[in-house]
């Protein structure tokens, strides 16, 4: 997950409300078990009786990793994945990463210092500042290994 800065959060903050279809989009995050893709979420809030428009999931998808409120990992295909913090773990106060199994999609929140330290440590030995950083770690869940 990144850090939202605090100007994107003052952007997004003027564009929040709570509307019939943002909370049927956050119900249904709030229901995964773990990641899922904005088609995955439209067809499920679609499935549950909501009129909502695809563009309106991705919007409000991308507002609420925007303000922090949804983590956001991207598939080895590039598409993106999106859960609400805090929901299967702990609320996210802290900067965090997830490891997410290939098939199901189901998550783990970890903590991992060391690479905090070492993307603070890249970042600023060239020269960079107010630095953010996402780390995805894929695999197979414990349902979904061979053997």
């Amino acid at each position: 997950m990144v850090k939202p800065t605090a100007q994107a959060t003052q952007r997004a903050a003027g564009r929040t409300r709570v509307t019939r279809q943002s909370a049927a989009i956050e119900d249904a995050l709030r229901e995964a078990d773990g990641f899922r893709t904005v088609q995955e979420l439209f067809d499920e809030v679609r499935g549950n009786g909501q009129k909502v428009g695809l563009t309106t999931v991705y919007r409000h998808l991308n507002l609420l990793a925007e303000l922090g409120r949804a983590d956001v990992v991207h598939r080895a295909d590039g598409e993106a994945q999106f859960r609400l913090c805090g929901v299967h773990a702990e609320p996210a106060e802290e900067h965090h990463h997830h490891v997410v199994c290939r098939v199901c999609g189901r998550s783990e929140q970890v903590s991992a210092p060391e690479v905090e330290s070492w993307a603070e440590r890249v970042a600023r030995a060239a020269g960079y500042t107010e630095i953010s950083h996402t780390v995805e770690v894929f695999g197979l869940c414990p349902e979904h290994t061979a053997g």
